[in-house]
């Protein structure tokens, strides 16, 4: 049996480490190969075991960071993927993400999920927050302004794509 490490929780979801178990990496994979949830995302190939090992040795680097499963207590189902990092090629900008399975939009656990690691971050003494979200993801810009956080425009900085970037700021 694989140990699952619990990073936080919510009213309705435990965020935990995505494991190498069989089903994980295939809930995984489901997600990371559908074309409605990649079209939000940077180019990458997706290959499920290296992913829980990079995503794992984040969390273990600095316990504030990591990518995560999203997974519905009432159900156990793993509704997909709230990230906190470090924005890759940035100057430290920490960002907060989700990708969610389709199966699972709809339910607010992106915002549930996000505002979780937020909180968290912010606990941990971080003082602002960031995401970047492609200009025409209306669902996930929704989410940035459930969250409180205020549109700095749109920005070719990251990923070498536009995307519009938000910011929030500890004391909102």
């Amino acid at each position: 049996m694989v140990a699952v490490v619990t990073v936080y929780e919510t009213e309705r979801l435990i965020i935990r480490e995505w494991t190498a178990d069989p089903a994980d990496l295939d809930r995984m994979t489901d997600i990371y190969t559908r074309e409605e949830v990649t079209r939000w995302l940077p180019p990458f190939e997706f290959d499920a075991v290296r992913a829980v090992e990079g995503w794992r040795a984040l969390h273990e680097r600095d316990r504030r960071y990591g990518s995560w499963a999203v997974q519905v207590r009432e159900s156990g189902l793993a509704a997909g993927t709230v990230l906190f990092r470090p924005i890759p090629g940035g100057d430290g900008e920490v960002e907060v993400g989700w990708h969610l399975h389709p199966d699972s939009w709809g339910n607010g656990y992106a915002t549930e999920a996000a505002r979780g690691a937020v909180e968290r971050g912010f606990a941990a003494g971080l003082e602002e927050v960031y995401a970047l979200v492609k200009p025409d993801n209306e669902a996930s810009r929704a989410v940035c302004r459930r969250l409180g956080m205020a549109s700095l425009g749109l920005t070719r900085r990251f990923f070498d794509l536009e995307a519009e970037m938000f910011r929030l700021p500890r004391e909102a």
